[in-house]
């Protein structure tokens, strides 16, 4: 066929080898080179042979090094260079080599083997052909044969990597497969060409179409380069030398840095296997926490005297951060610099090809197209990272300030705050404050923008273009408006889900008195409502930023109705390349216009949170000048070390008193800002007070409930408000609370507290403060990690191990609040006589206590009475002259008497004390109190760790996960709905483009009227959708949040206490806050949006292609390209997201910790190291965080330049194609949607990545949503009678109690019968049992065998509301709730202020509640702050005494009071509970000695169950331990 005839260029249709002579331009001899089809094979041929001479030059050198040298001096260097022990190899062969890896290995191979299989056929029916043929054909063969030997000898490479078990191909081979690719796309494209035109090469045009198919997959494994062998004994040293070695941030060049490839290592490792922890870099050390908080702090303004700072977190921010923050401008600016060059290009396309031109113009187009889309991906990529990276550095110097600041709260401060809020403004605020400094650039850079877009539209459009700024004006406003109204509701909702947050932490820390009451029901409707609250608030917000999003979609459409209706009427000619121009640059608009409300509402949240903070920093805190501390150095014994002079000392007692609904806002905020400020409520709690303790002094002090003694001690420790006197302190303090604080980890690192190990010391502490014999007991001794808040420790031996803790750090003073109230007589006279009069010999001690025993021992007593000292000296003295002292004594005396007679009584009775011999075997056993010791609860093997590591899924987020969301509130419909409005949506937006393109190609004569009509209404139908798709998308979301919500919040508070046992709360918290806020707000968001952008991807993809069709052949490959570094990213990225949640929750849990030990942290002088400890923890969380981010950016990066070699693609054949190839009237159209393609492919894959990530807080809330739930609440088949317990006989049969499943029974088959109105008194040593006993007759354990029957009734069939709301009990540690008086003895609300008033006289609490202004309302702080333990037991009794049970547990109840107190309590209990049955775990037997038998449990048995004094009559364990009690302040 004559090229001459053909409706092809001559370069397409001539078989020739060498050009024509008329053909003397240089594009036409490209375009002959590169798209003839015999100079494309000669090309082809070269790369075979290429190809053929670098396996060959490679194969010799390998065979030469491999071959063995008889040289004596060379063998040596050879054997030299061998390790001296061979390399176990036992990490290949043990582990199974991945099937995929062989699986990929095997594809690589088989396409090799088809391609040279494929050419030797081919060549064998060329060389049938050649008799008398062209030289084409000759041609043929030998491009046929070079291609047939060069896969044969690729073949051979591949199969040798097998023996090797090579993790790469080799590059010579990845090169070669690279470009019979692309020489395969181009054949494609020259045979795509032939085909339209009706003049194919038959059979070499079909051919290339098979060939492409057959190259994909040898393209495919030429980008990544993974063999997929080798992968599973990647382990081991050569693995750790490669990561020592690996590229990190710090170390990269300039050339890693700009392309992101430093980071290739991890995503090659993510890839590979799951990633760990440390397989993640630290991040380099300029942004490390230290360094960020070193310098906000040192820019933290100093304000002038007398005022305080405005804005302080702000300027420290600003002062600290601004070079990072001018640099990402610049960044920003460098962006919209190159950001138009698409757009304006347009035009020239246009013309170009409708009325063509020089090949070189065309060619130049391209070029500089290509330019400046990639200068545009690397400015704008960069700008994103170091905006992230300075949020990072600006959260981490939040993170380590809002921790600093919670060592030095003042009491009263941290009150106001409360713990759950403050772990809020570390988990939320701060992560707001950082997101936004990225967000503040849109602010400024949108509007410059839309300046630079309307300038260079002006030149196309002239003054037409100016309406656009009206449309611009309207949206702005609008939005601005809809932002301000959003800020409020937005306010609102964090103040609710705080309120939340705080009931929630509430809820976790108290939820087993919450289930011994049967409260559940009532506090989950509390957090409900919150929740419901929450709910309201966020909905409106949600639905405002609906409005805001139609606005801004509407936007561009709006401004193209206006300018082109303007061009219309002022008569401006309209043509395609005008059209699509302004299109383009409308488009372009769309990410600014819909980032700057964005902007908007990120700064308007973090204006919010920046309040917060402030108020939060600016807090009171403890002030250092209070005590005056001087080193003890060189002061004697019987110098003064502890002085307080006519002190006045009070406590800030304000706290947030309801904050109502918050009608009017504004005055709200001001007063709750004023109040948490800078405005202490102080009460003075402490008059008059003059102390002087020497050095080496034992001074204890006494006192009623609530006379102040704690109080004092908080004074010498600078914890209260001093109103005026001085406090003189000498030498270290060390501190051991009445409430025992105890930190998750391990006994030994509790009683170290940071301090070297001395064996010999170390040793000592154990034993004289009586852990031996409890540390042996445990399997793991004194490594047994202990749970949150020591759970698996009973109350003694929590208080001992504090009292350890103490002891070891050898300090000079101590004080010491209560510490024998959980201990039993015994343990509590050997600590006395070991410790305090022992291994502390020479250090002075301040001891509160409510022991008279122990006062004959002490050099001085101080007694206190209404926070004053009403005497003080030595005990004789105090006796003499009556008053206090005189009254506590003798109300001991008293409870002593019954003991005494009985001793007597034994005495008389027995010549021989068979007691007394029995106590050398009992104190082998005296560990201290008994309560439930949870040894080894791991259920596979043994473990020393209680709390279990925090569950990880790892891989894929599965579908499951998506469709658990997707469907959960509407089912499919919901997805049905979104997907249709989504698909009609997107076809109405292309549709007015459609007509656009239609109206302006020329090939009809133009209607302006109907023109503008038809557009309009498209434009309408188009918003109306957007609207309708946006609303739907917002209520699902919400209705989804909440569904979620609720079957979390339920599944917990049904779980079982052994679930709270064993799980930290930070770990629960963590999901129903930063999770939850997740599934409310984000998720809402980005399904919608991930399905939208995605069928815009698609529909952008067939516009671009559809002008010039043979791009798709470029455009499937690059496509396939796009699936695998988004899969590759995706498996990285998922594993870092998941690692940064589990090292995130590290930091709350330390920081809950923290608040609740900062008196104990502060008076030992550690908030260094807890300090540094918190910096660690969020370094690690950083790690996860920076890295996330970086591979996001990796991804962008790598995709939009993808996107760019699309568009660069389609625009060359644009312009290179003929023009029967071409659909003229599509090209603008085309190139203004290519041009967002690059933009439009990353935002679509970088949302769904997103989602997926976040999808994680769906997959862990899910996790707690399905907890394995205890037994029924109610069981309606088996109600109770409404007055049921009526006798309260209580009978036990062969009960035995373990708390897990194959752990060692605890109760080892009790046989007990209790009658009605009896009283019992149960004692027993630590770990006999005890606490069990009352846990399981509450069924908060279950019993593994036996039957417990009260009145008649099996308890285990009835439900768990109606056993334990029928039981009264007073639990070991007294607990408040925050509230009022009212709310904490009324939970429910069933009883009358009489009967309240009533219960709280009898509880001899009235007088102390009237003196306060509110009286029932009187507020009670988190914990039960501003009530002293003594006063907070009374409380618990007050609430039994309205309950009228006829079962009355009583748990330690007066361990935390004074003998005078503990005689009322016991008046009290006798009186108002006499026809009652009750029975009492005590450790001070006089509270026993009126029971009517005492139960004497022993390693889970029942030893003894008699009478008192039936029991003291005769040898027994009871009498033992009354005798040890009566001589215990003899013995001292």
């Amino acid at each position: 066929m004559s090229a001459s005839s053909s409706a092809l260029p001559w370069w397409l249709s001539t078989t020739a080898c060498s050009p024509p002579p008329p053909s003397h331009s240089i594009p036409g001899r490209l375009a002959f080179l590169f798209l003839s089809p015999c100079p494309q094979r000669a090309l082809l041929a070269a790369l075979d042979l290429l190809f053929l001479l670098a396996a060959l030059s490679l194969a010799l050198r390998a065979r030469l090094s491999r071959r063995p040298t008889t040289g004596s001096s060379l063998d040596f260097h050879y054997h030299a260079r061998e390790p001296l022990l061979d390399k176990p190899t036992t990490t290949t062969t043990d582990q199974p080599r991945p099937r995929s890896g062989g699986f990929r290995h095997g594809l690589a191979l088989a396409a090799s083997t088809a391609h040279a299989a494929v050419s030797l056929v081919l060549l064998v029916l060329a060389l049938l052909r050649l008799r008398g043929r062209t030289v084409w054909v000759a041609a043929e063969c030998a491009f046929l044969a070079a291609h047939a030997v060069a896969h044969l000898a690729a073949t051979g490479v591949i199969a040798a990597e097998k023996k090797a078990a090579v993790r790469a191909h080799p590059v010579h081979l990845r090169l070669f497969w690279l470009g019979t690719g692309a020489f395969a796309a181009l054949f494609s494209g020259g045979a795509a060409a032939r085909y339209a035109a009706g003049e194919p090469l038959v059979p070499d045009d079909p051919l290339a179409f098979a060939w492409l198919a057959l190259s994909l997959p040898l393209l495919y494994f030429s980008v990544t380069g993974s063999t997929g062998l080798g992968d599973a004994a990647a382990t081991g040293v050569s693995d750790d030398h490669a990561a020592a070695a690996e590229e990190t941030y710090a170390t990269a060049s300039w050339l890693s840095l700009a392309t992101f490839g430093w980071i290739d290592p991890l995503i090659a490792k993510g890839a590979r296997a799951a990633l760990a922890a440390e397989d993640v870099p630290p991040v380099a050390p300029a942004d490390t926490a230290e360094l960020a908080y070193a310098l906000f702090v040192s820019n933290w303004p100093t304000p002038a005297p007398g005022s305080k700072a405005e804005r302080p977190v702000l300027t420290a921010l600003l002062r600290s951060f601004w070079p990072q923050f001018l640099f990402t401008a610049v960044l920003g600016l460098a962006h919209l610099s190159v950001m138009y060059i698409g757009p304006s290009l347009v035009d020239r396309f246009v013309e170009f090809v409708r009325h063509g031109g020089e090949v070189t113009e065309g060619l130049q187009m391209v070029a500089v197209l290509l330019v400046g889309k990639a200068a545009e991906t690397l400015a704008s990529h960069h700008y994103e990272f170091q905006g992230q990276k300075l949020g990072m550095r600006i959260r981490a110097a939040l993170l380590a300030a809002v921790y600093r600041k919670s060592l030095r709260l003042s009491t009263g401060a941290r009150r106001a705050h409360g713990a759950g809020v403050i772990v809020n403004y570390m988990e939320v605020d701060a992560e707001e404050v950082a997101n936004v400094t990225h967000e503040l650039h849109s602010l400024w850079l949108m509007p410059l923008q839309i300046a630079v877009a309307l300038a260079l539209l002006y030149t196309h459009l002239g003054p037409a273009v100016l309406t656009a700024v009206a449309a611009i004006a309207v949206v702005t406003v609008v939005v601005a408006l809809a932002n301000k109204r959003n800020l409020e509701y937005q306010f609102k909702f964090l103040g609710k889900r705080d309120e939340r947050m705080k009931a929630i932490t509430e809820l976790l820390n108290y939820m087993r008195v919450i289930k011994l009451q049967a409260w559940e029901e009532m506090f989950g409707d509390k957090i409900r409502e919150l929740r419901e609250a929450e709910l309201g608030w966020l909905a409106k917000s949600m639905y405002f930023m609906c409005a805001n999003t139609v606005v801004l979609w509407s936007g561009p459409l709006a401004m193209a109705v206006l300018v082109f209706g303007t061009c219309v009427l002022t008569g401006v000619e309209l043509d395609a390349g005008k059209v699509f121009t302004a299109t383009a640059f409308f488009r372009m608009l769309d990410g600014p216009m819909q980032s700057f409300p964005e902007a908007i509402a990120a700064v308007t949240q973090a204006t919010v949170s920046l309040g917060r903070l402030d108020r939060y920093l600016l807090d009171a805190e403890l002030d250092d000048s209070v005590v005056e501390r001087v080193d003890d150095t060189g002061i004697g014994a019987g110098n003064l070390v502890v002085g307080v002079c006519d002190g006045v000392f009070a406590w800030d007692v304000r706290g947030k008193k309801g904050n109502g609904e918050g009608e009017d806002d504004d005055n709200d905020n001001e007063s709750e800002e004023k109040d948490v400020e800078g405005t202490p409520v102080l009460e003075t709690v402490l008059k008059g007070i003059n102390v002087e303790v020497r050095k080496g002094e034992l001074v204890a002090v006494v006192g009623m409930v609530g006379s102040g003694k704690s109080s004092l001690l908080s004074c010498i420790m600078g914890e209260m408000e001093k109103v005026s006197g001085t406090v003189r302190v000498c030498g270290s303090t060390a501190y051991v609370a009445q409430t025992a604080w105890i930190q998750n980890g391990t006994i030994q690192e509790n009683i170290l507290f940071g301090q070297l190990m001395h064996a010999e010391r170390y040793k000592e502490v154990i034993r004289s403060c009586c852990l031996e014999k409890d540390l042996e007991m445990m399997e793991f001794g004194d490594q047994t990690e202990i749970g949150e808040r020591g759970i698996n420790l009973s109350g003694g031996q929590k208080q001992r191990i504090q009292l350890a803790r103490a002891v070891y750090q050898n300090c000079d003073i101590y004080l010491l609040d209560d510490v024998f109230s959980a201990v039993d007589a015994h343990t509590g006279s050997n600590i006395f006589k070991e410790c305090l009069r022992g291994t502390l010999k020479g250090q002075t001690i301040i001891l509160v206590t409510h022991q008279v025993d122990f006062l004959h021992n002490v050099d001085n007593i101080i007694v206190m009475r209404d926070g004053m000292i009403m005497q003080s000296g030595k005990y004789d003295e105090l006796l003499e002259a009556g008053s206090d002292f005189a009254a506590l004594v003798a109300a001991h005396d008293s409870s002593m008497e019954q003991v005494d007679q009985s001793r007597q009584l034994e005495k008389t009775e027995h010549s021989q004390p068979a007691a007394v011999i029995r106590i050398p075997s009992l104190r082998s056993r005296s560990i201290g109190k008994g309560e439930k010791l949870v040894v080894a609860p791991d259920i596979e093997g043994a473990t020393s760790k209680i709390i279990q590591e925090e569950k990880r899924e790892s891989g894929q987020v599965s579908w499951r996960v998506y469709k658990l969301y997707m469907t959960e509130a509407w089912g499919w419909w919901g997805v049905g709905a979104m997907l249709a409005f989504a698909l009609i949506w997107q076809g109405s937006d292309m549709a007015s483009d459609y007509w656009l393109s239609y109206e302006t190609s020329g090939s009809i004569p133009f209607n302006p009227s109907l023109f503008i009509g038809v557009y309009v209404s498209i434009a309408v139908f188009s918003i109306v959708l957007q609207v309708i798709k946006t609303l739907l998308e917002t209520v699902l979301g919400l209705q989804t949040a909440q569904i979620f919500f609720k079957k979390m919040f339920d599944s917990i508070l049904r779980a079982p206490m052994s679930f709270f046992d064993t799980t930290p709360s930070g770990r629960i918290l963590s999901r129903a806050s930063s999770d939850q806020t997740t599934i409310d707000v984000v998720l809402a968001f980005f399904v919608g949006l991930t399905i939208s952008m995605y069928i815009s991807v698609f529909s952008t993809i067939i516009v671009t292609c559809q002008v010039a069709w043979p791009s798709v052949i470029a455009v499937v490959p690059l496509l396939l390209l796009n699936i695998w570094y988004r899969n590759r990213y995706l498996a990285t990225s998922r594993e870092l997201t998941r690692l940064e949640g589990v090292t995130n929750a590290p930091v709350i849990d330390h920081f809950s910790e923290t608040v609740l030990g900062a008196t104990t942290i502060r008076c030992f002088k550690k908030e260094k190291e807890f300090f540094q400890e918190n910096i660690d923890k969020i370094n690690s969380s950083l790690r996860m965080y920076f890295h996330n981010y970086a591979a996001n950016e990796w991804l962008g990066f790598r995709l939009e330049l993808i996107g760019t070699l699309v568009l660069s693609i389609t625009a060359f054949l644009m312009i290179s194609l003929p023009s029967n190839f071409i659909k003229k009237e599509f090209v603008g159209m085309s190139l203004s949607y290519g041009l967002s393609l690059n933009s439009l492919v990353y935002f679509a894959i970088s949302i769904s990545c997103m989602l997926e990530n976040d999808m994680v807080a769906v997959e862990r809330v899910n996790q707690f949503s399905t907890l394995p739930s205890e037994a029924a609440w109610k069981i309606e088949d088996h109600l109770p009678s409404p007055n049921w317990p009526t006798h309260g006989d209580i009978d036990i049969k062969d009960l035995k109690v373990r708390y897990r499943p194959n752990t060692p029974l605890i109760l080892k088959g009790i046989n007990v019968s209790i009658n009605g109105g009896e009283k019992i008194g149960v004692v027993g040593r630590t770990g006999s049992g005890k606490s069990t006993l009352i846990q399981a007759l509450f069924r908060l354990v279950e019993p593994a065998e036996g039957k417990m029957i009260i009145d008649g009734i099996d308890i285990c069939t009835l439900g768990l509301h109606d056993l334990r709301s029928r039981f009264g009990i007073i639990p070991q540690e007294p607990v408040l709730f925050e509230g009022t008086i009212r709310s904490n003895i009324d939970p429910i609300g069933q009883y009358s202020d009489t009967e309240i008033w009533q219960a709280l006289e009898r509880c001899q609490l009235k007088d102390v509640v009237v003196s306060k202004p509110e009286k029932l309302d009187a507020p009670v702080a988190d914990s039960g702050e501003n009530w002293s333990v003594g006063q907070r037991q009374l409380l618990c009794l007050s609430r039994v005494m309205l309950k009228q049970a006829q079962i009355l547990f009583m748990d330690e109840a007066t361990a935390s009071v004074d003998s005078q107190t503990d005689a009322t309590i016991q008046k009290i209990t006798r009186q108002e509970f006499s026809s009652c049955t009750i029975i009492s775990i005590a450790h001070r037997i006089p509270t026993v000695m009126d029971c009517d038998r005492v139960l004497v449990l022993d390693a889970g048995l029942v030893k003894e169950f008699d009478a008192p004094l039936r029991l003291i009559e005769q040898p027994s364990l009871f009498g033992a331990m009354v005798q040890e009690y009566a001589t215990r302040s003899s013995n001292l």
